[in-house]
């Protein structure tokens, strides 16, 4: 079975997963590298190059390429957009949810103009927060509270959700 860990950037899920990957004997897979390789370019050029809508295409396309066994994969944070990649994911394993609170997340990703992340123009760092956090609640199997935790106690709570 797999494990795929879905949330906002800066939420942990790359760190996290491979850490939960070595506790659990899994192997590790991030998407965000499966697309870096595919374009050969970092995840902002892309979405600077090419637009959002181009970028949300090819993150479509690598997830439905996917056909991992035993894995813990880490998403990019842009995956709950589409329908069809959720759908996808779904049919390979339990799909958990790293919330973290928005002040946190704002803490976190420092790095927003290089970091990659699907922002619309005239959109906060807070709206893709509030637009985002409904859907991932809603393609989750389960929510892993990691606000204010430190990432030990984050990968226990991933490992304590998925029994």
């Amino acid at each position: 079975m797999n494990i795929i860990l879905i949330g906002m950037s800066g939420a942990g899920k790359s760190t996290l997963g491979i850490l939960l990957a070595k506790a659990i004997g899994k192997e590790f897979l991030d998407t965000d590298l499966l697309i870096q390789k595919k374009t050969g370019e970092l995840l902002q050029n892309t979405i600077d190059q090419q637009g959002i809508e181009a970028f949300l295409e090819i993150e479509e396309k690598v997830i439905l390429s996917i056909a991992a066994q035993n894995t813990v994969i880490a998403t990019g944070g842009s995956v709950i957009y589409s329908e069809a990649a959720m759908n996808h994911l779904k049919k390979l394993g339990s799909i958990i949810y790293l919330h973290v609170p928005f002040d946190e997340i704002e803490k976190r990703v420092n790095n927003i103009k290089s970091r990659g992340i699907i922002m619309r123009k005239g959109r906060s760092l807070k709206d893709v927060y509030d637009e985002r956090t409904p859907l991932y609640r809603r393609y989750c199997d389960a929510i892993v509270e990691c606000g204010g935790k430190d990432v030990e106690a984050c990968v226990e709570g991933i490992i304590l959700e998925i029994g």
